[in-house]
């Protein structure tokens, strides 16, 4: 009786947990997913529709769109083609509380033209700089005080610049900003914090949780890919997922030193490889040193995290069905179709990966989903790919897209026995 007594605690303790941070984010149903497809790509219809049936969703949760085929669109068209079919959508629907964006649909939404206020300021940031380089180079400054502080005022304001460029980057995911396609207007500068995320919930943030909507996306560099994805999600929720966790971090665990960036995340695999061993929940291999897992390292890989090698793959896993995991590094989601690219997320899935998260761009470490939250979560076997990924997310309108089945909730079959890797 006790064991039943703490499994029904755990879930009653868990259930308050989610609900308290993010009420609207749990037990996602088929009937609140909107999918949505290209009618300008080949294929593209026709996996919604084998999606649709394979998850039981309704026919009706279905919009075609009709824009480019390429992997990046404009702001103008993302627009004025993808926004009004959606919203008016939503206007009559609006228990959904997912989008799941299908093979065709653009990847990444380009950033439109500078502001005249925007262009104003750069170019008087340049008007500085190059008075600044012209009396360095112009021979003219003798006194070595006064040639050094001329340095020094260069170097800042090539900071002011790098930084002010970052302030107006207006590049995003399409999925990230389809996000908060029932908000009005926005800032599109730069990214928007998210109100689901658990690391914010003592914050007041700019959006509300009730103008979120969860996004994922089903693709790949062809057919056989998104339909294998698909399938592999649903046997292994149906028999489940077998095989072990990976996790590569770079350095030993700082212990309860508090850190920030890419330590931040470092201590945040720790972190994640620690809970998963704690509960005996999945065999954990952990790398805490430079190296990375190599070829033959990583054999039934069910969960991964790690990095850092940017935009070149390395081919140590051997993925199980329904595997889910993530390299933390720049771009590594900016193609999934490009044949020559070696980029994390595009190789993945490549190799019978079923989910993964990574960015269309530059995000900047701290846009990454929390690991230690997004694994715990998502191996609690209580909240789908979906809202694991959206409580674990610091941010909205900006890169990082996620890949997979949102409907996914992991079954893991239990092999426990916990391995550091030296």
């Amino acid at each position: 009786m006790r064991a039943i007594t703490d499994r029904y605690l755990k879930y009653v303790l868990l259930s308050l947990l989610v609900f308290f941070f993010c009420p609207q984010a749990f037990a996602l149903d088929p009937g609140e997913v909107l999918v949505i497809a290209n009618l300008n790509a080949a294929k593209s219809k026709g996996l919604a529709k084998y999606y649709m049936n394979k998850r039981h969703v309704p026919e009706k949760n279905l919009i075609l769109l009709f824009m480019t085929d390429r992997e990046t669109c404009t702001r103008g068209e993302y627009e004025k083609k993808a926004i009004p079919p959606i919203r008016r959508f939503l206007d009559q629907n609006r228990h959904i509380r997912a989008i799941v964006t299908m093979f065709g649909v653009p990847l990444r939404i380009a950033s439109p033209e500078k502001s005249q206020a925007e262009k104003a300021k750069l170019q008087e940031f340049e008007t500085q700089k190059k008075i600044l380089e012209d009396q360095l180079n112009n021979g003219e400054i003798i006194d070595l005080k006064v040639k050094q502080k001329k340095q020094d005022d260069l170097s800042r304001l090539k900071k002011t610049i790098t930084d002010y460029l970052k302030t107006i980057d207006k590049v995003a995911s399409f999925d990230s900003e389809l996000s908060l396609i029932k908000k009005g207007k926005y800032d599109l500068n730069m990214w928007l914090p998210n109100p689901y995320y658990l690391g914010f919930r003592n914050q007041k943030t700019k959006i509300k949780q009730s103008e979120v909507l969860m996004t994922s996306r089903l693709d790949g560099a062809n057919e056989t890919i998104v339909k294998r994805i698909i399938n592999d999600s649903i046997e292994a929720e149906t028999n489940g997922l077998k095989g072990s966790a990976y996790f590569d971090a770079r350095w030993e665990d700082p212990g309860t030193k508090k850190v920030s960036g890419y330590t931040f995340y470092d201590k945040s695999i720790h972190r994640a490889s620690q809970l998963l061993s704690k509960k005996n929940r999945i065999r954990v291999i952990l790398n805490d040193d430079m190296t990375l897992f190599q070829k033959g390292e990583s054999l039934n890989t069910a969960l991964y995290c790690g990095w850092y090698s940017l935009a070149k793959y390395i081919d140590a896993f051997t993925w199980q069905k329904g595997s889910v995991g993530y390299h933390i590094a720049s771009a590594e989601c900016s193609t999934l179709k490009r044949e020559t690219s070696q980029v994390w997320c595009k190789k993945m899935l490549d190799n019978g990966i079923a989910a993964t998260v990574g960015p269309v761009g530059e995000p900047y470490v701290q846009a990454f989903p929390v690991p230690q939250i997004f694994f715990n979560y998502l191996t609690e076997g209580y909240l789908t790919l979906a809202e694991s990924y959206i409580i674990s997310l610091p941010y909205l309108s900006w890169k990082m897209v996620l890949v997979g089945d949102p409907l996914y909730k992991l079954n893991l079959v239990r092999n426990v026995i916990n391995k550091r890797k030296i």
